[in-house]
């Protein structure tokens, strides 16, 4: 492991540790993987691996909490379709601030914010480094194949989007993954694992799967699991401004991970997720 990133895993592992949200699995949570499904998918279900849906359980109390209510009040602001521009209103803006206000109060994003001041990467005042983040995050570009802002860092990663009428692209959020599943706008169709991955545990935080979203098949996502808005937020952000490598290995708790995170004109995120390697041997 190169230095950059020895130094990032420790910065990851001061996240984790500090990520006081985070939910329990099979406590505050709980899923079920089912079976395996192969990496390519025809618009029938006979590739579906799993009848019943991914989550079986989750504790919605932590939906109370700040962060994430300023999350989730970000998820209906979108309209999937690339190629439809986005019209982002004063309250939507309004939204997305008080999103901001509400990650750079915890513990994540000031040890994040600490470290990328350090490292001039980042402004060190409050509102600038807000400034920064919603340039990262919320300011609209063209993705691939559009003439007209029709897409942000955020709702690729976090809410979703759809190319075409058989294609998701993006969507590497759990919670987003387990509202739009209880509406049943989800349909899970199993875990998915290339050659030199490990096997999912329903009991670790980070999981490769197929699923399909509003007519559109998801054929490989990756996504951690249980894990709070504040700590992906932190994460990506973190990955984004420190490395011009757009994938990053780290290792933190159980994990080893590779981040991947493309930029856009290096100014905005275009997409970035976890790609579980291995798992850590903790004795």
């Amino acid at each position: 492991m190169i230095e950059s990133d020895r130094e990032l895993s420790a910065m990851v592992q001061e996240l984790w540790d500090n990520d006081t949200n985070r939910l329990r699995p099979g406590t505050d949570y709980r899923i079920s993987l089912q079976g395996k499904v192969g990496d390519t998918m025809g618009s029938d279900d006979k590739n579906d691996a799993a009848g019943f849906p991914l989550f079986t359980y989750v504790d919605e109390s932590i939906f109370k909490k700040e962060t994430f209510l300023a999350f989730i009040s970000l998820l209906d602001n979108y309209v999937s379709d690339t190629g439809e521009p986005e019209i982002v209103t004063p309250e939507e803006e309004a939204e997305n601030h008080k999103f901001l206000d509400s990650m750079m109060q915890t513990p994540t994003m000031k040890i994040a914010h600490k470290y990328l001041a350090e490292k001039n990467l980042s402004p060190k005042g409050q509102e600038e480094f807000k400034k920064q983040l919603y340039r990262i995050w919320f300011e609209l570009y063209a993705r691939r194949g559009s003439s007209r802002p029709d897409s942000s860092g955020f709702e690729h990663v976090f809410v979703g989007e759809t190319r075409g009428a058989r294609t998701v692209i993006g969507f590497h959020n759990w919670i987003q993954l387990y509202l739009q599943e209880k509406l049943g706008h989800i349909d899970y169709k199993g875990y998915s694992v290339s050659a030199n991955s490990p096997l999912p545990d329903e009991k670790k935080h980070i999981l490769a799967l197929q699923f399909s979203w509003k007519d559109g098949i998801k054929p490989k996502g990756s996504i951690f699991i249980g894990v709070s808005p504040e700590f992906e937020f932190a994460l990506y952000t973190l990955c984004f401004l420190s490395s011009p490598n757009e994938r990053v290995k780290v290792q933190f708790s159980l994990y080893d991970v590779e981040i991947v995170c493309h930029h856009y004109n290096q100014k905005h995120i275009g997409t970035t997720y976890p790609v579980l390697l291995k798992y850590q041997n903790i004795k």
